[in-house]
């Protein structure tokens, strides 16, 4: 049979969020915010999962929230019709105090693999098949650098993770409409990547790098996680980061170093001889970078509320600091959907009013700011959205992106996009957001 390139197209759903160090209640739903039965790829991409104190940073970081994120992804994107119908919302209990060790977020994490997924390999190439097409075909290959966060899960391992019953997870793997490719936390960043259960056997060369850019510049409570994998015959790459914070002038220049050290160190490890495996994030095909990236509204604080009141949003994307550093260099190369929503940052919690609009949310004041962005990089990436959610569990808004992506893959044949004529999106996801938002 002869293989030929094809090229395909699959939806990506992106979304990132600071929690603001709170774990979530049991009962927390994710629907609105996850754009669910939609995508072919969820890559979702949290900061502050854990409050920011040096015992977190300095000693053990707690796994038992990124445990709880899981379980909640997975309850919205595989939860049973049943459970849908009845409308019930999971409940997470973990176990765990200070005398008893809580569970490992890579022993959890395999709850939420398919068979398929435990089976990833670091490299995957099929020797035949890149002997056909290349004369750089790919040699055996090391062991598996996945993922610190993966190995087998035993028996003794699932009993000791103490679920709760009332917690949705399928009675076998092989019924979940998506499966966990990948999970990854550093101190309060947390990256997760979820597929297609189908398209799982499709994913290779899939390698993780940390990169910490928080205290002295090497501790995590700042930095990004990056996860590097193919997807057929293209290659992906998603950075999670959560880049230095401040909005005193100069503040600024802090993220920029920010974003050059990571492109600059991070190193995904070489795991066979092809060429072709990028080492680098700008050596991806295809990259999406998201997450809390901390820039600010060069405003004061009346100022930016002045214009906020007269939805004025060009007035303030003009002094938007990424906007700014972008047209100086910084992220040159890489793009961003229009924004039509309102600044993401910072709200009181359980309000809609931002912080600082009454006596005692005074001290915590903060001129409002869309720091929470995603940004793509490379050919063959068009989006389709570009919106923020309402949630007032956090200080932060939520934001997410979906994409239409191209994918090369070998066929026998042509066929059609996996994706295009799933997406179905409401027409209020285009259209800016008139909102007030003081009051």
């Amino acid at each position: 049979m002869t293989f030929h390139q094809d090229v395909q197209t699959f939806s990506v759903f992106v979304a990132t969020w600071n929690v603001g160090g709170k774990s979530p209640p049991s009962d927390l739903n994710l629907a609105q915010i996850l754009h669910t039965d939609q995508s072919d790829i969820y890559v979702l991409g949290f900061q502050e999962i854990v409050p920011l104190n040096a015992g977190n940073v300095l000693v053990v970081e707690d796994n038992e929230p990124a445990a709880k994120w899981l379980a909640l992804i997975n309850q919205s994107l595989n939860k049973p019709p049943d459970v849908a119908a009845r409308g019930s919302k999971p409940t997470v209990s973990l176990g765990g105090s200070l005398f008893f060790s809580k569970p490992s977020l890579k022993k959890f994490s395999e709850i939420f693999r398919t068979e398929s997924g435990r089976k990833l390999k670091s490299c995957n190439c099929a020797y035949e098949l890149e002997r056909k097409q290349s004369k750089d075909f790919c040699f055996p290959c090391q062991q598996s650098h996945i993922s610190e966060d993966y190995s087998p899960l035993e028996e003794d391992d699932e009993a000791s993770l103490n679920m709760d019953p009332e917690l949705s997870i399928p009675s076998t793997t092989n019924q979940m409409k998506y499966s966990l490719i990948a999970s990854k936390q550093m101190v309060g960043i947390f990256l997760t990547v979820w597929l297609r259960t189908e398209l799982v056997q499709y994913v290779g060369h899939l390698r993780i790098s940390c990169i910490s850019r928080g205290i002295m510049g090497c501790l995590g409570n700042k930095g990004c996680i990056s996860v590097s994998m193919t997807f057929h015959h293209t290659s992906f790459c998603f950075i999670c980061s959560h880049l230095a914070s401040g909005e005193k002038e100069g503040d600024e220049h802090r993220r920029n170093t920010d974003v050059m050290e990571i492109l600059k160190n991070t190193q995904f490890p070489k795991i066979c001889k092809s060429s072709r495996v990028p080492e680098k994030i700008l050596d991806h095909d295809r990259v999406i970078w998201l997450g809390d990236l901390n820039y600010r509204i060069a405003l004061s604080y009346s100022e930016a509320r002045k214009l906020l009141e007269e939805n004025a949003w060009d007035a303030l994307l003009s002094k938007d600091q990424l906007q700014i550093e972008r047209e100086a260099g910084v992220f040159k190369g890489w793009k961003e959907g229009k924004i039509y929503f309102a600044p993401t940052y910072k709200y009181s919690y359980n309000s809609d009013m931002y912080a600082g609009e009454t006596k005692k949310s005074r001290k915590n004041r903060r001129t409002p700011a869309w720091c929470d962005r995603i940004l793509w990089h490379g050919n063959g990436i068009r989006q389709l959205s570009y919106i923020r959610r309402e949630s007032q569990f956090s200080d932060h808004r939520p934001v997410r992106a979906t994409f239409l992506v191209d994918v090369d893959v070998a066929s026998a044949g042509s066929r059609k996009g996996l994706s295009s004529s799933r997406l179905k999106f409401g027409i209020e996801e285009f259209l800016p957001q008139t909102r007030n938002y003081f009051h």
